[in-house]
């Protein structure tokens, strides 16, 4: 059909995707989600949100469901719709 997407094309786009860091998910990981979504009263994707940023080493995520004010145990929630001040 007529402006469909070549194979070429697909393979370009997909190439710096691939390239993005990962966390696999393990048993242990599981385990972590289900205590921070017991302990913070999130949704079993925040904490695992939670857990895969902190084994990835971020200091921060953004995220509209979580609290910016609180610690996620040394993470924190940056809602990307809050306004900011002095601008």
């Amino acid at each position: 059909r007529p402006g469909r997407l070549t194979h070429g094309n697909a393979l370009r786009f997909q190439e710096p995707l691939l390239r993005l860091s990962t966390q696999a998910v393990v048993i242990g990981a599981f385990h972590a989600d289900e205590s921070i979504r017991a302990r913070f009263g999130l949704s079993y994707w925040g904490s695992a949100v939670l857990t895969a940023s902190r084994a990835m080493g971020c200091g921060a995520v953004y995220s509209e469901d979580m609290s910016s004010r609180q610690d996620y145990d040394d993470l924190r929630a940056i809602g990307p719709f809050a306004q900011r001040s002095g601008g």
